[in-house]
């Protein structure tokens, strides 16, 4: 398998990132973007108090308070999943009048050191809502069923996530 890092590594023009340029392990940075999310025909989100995650080869994803989620939005479910950084994750189901995405939602309640920001917060799959932006800006969701990525016009790939990138 060629390495997409060197070969296929989509060089960065003005005012973009390259998901290349990420650290392993992953680096939280807070942004004043306004974030929004719209889910059942509501906006289940306005905030510009995010953190965003970067690691290598993933598009950002956007952690989001907690408490500025409309009331009953977040709706906690059973399971976890442990990541072998952040630690262990919660999910919630995200509810708008009639409409719920199950599992659409995840936290870190008691995150590893280092990853302390995300114990109030909360990510959303893109994938499963009815549209997200950053800044006005409607995001593309990253490729697959297992990462939340966001993927504006401002970071360049190639994105891990998709079939046949599992070994990147």
């Amino acid at each position: 398998m060629r390495n997409p890092r060197t070969s296929r590594r989509v060089e960065p023009g003005p005012g973009q990132e390259s998901v290349w340029d990420y650290p392993r392990p992953p680096r939280l940075e807070r942004t004043p973007a306004v974030i929004e999310v719209h889910f059942g025909g509501r906006l289940v989100i306005s905030t510009s108090d995010a953190v965003r995650v970067l690691e290598t080869s993933h598009p950002p994803v956007y952690y989001l308070p907690i408490a500025d989620f409309a009331p009953g939005a977040l709706v906690p479910v059973e399971g976890t999943s442990h990541c072998e950084f952040k630690g262990t994750a919660g999910y919630f189901d995200v509810v708008a009048g009639p409409e719920r995405s199950p599992r659409a939602a995840w936290t870190y309640p008691t995150p590893v050191p280092g990853y302390e920001d995300l114990a109030t917060r909360a990510a959303v799959y893109p994938s499963r809502m009815d549209e997200c932006t950053v800044d006005g800006e409607r995001v593309r969701s990253q490729e697959g069923d297992f990462y939340g990525g966001w993927i504006t016009a401002a970071v360049v790939g190639p994105f891990k996530g998709g079939a046949g990138t599992w070994g990147w």
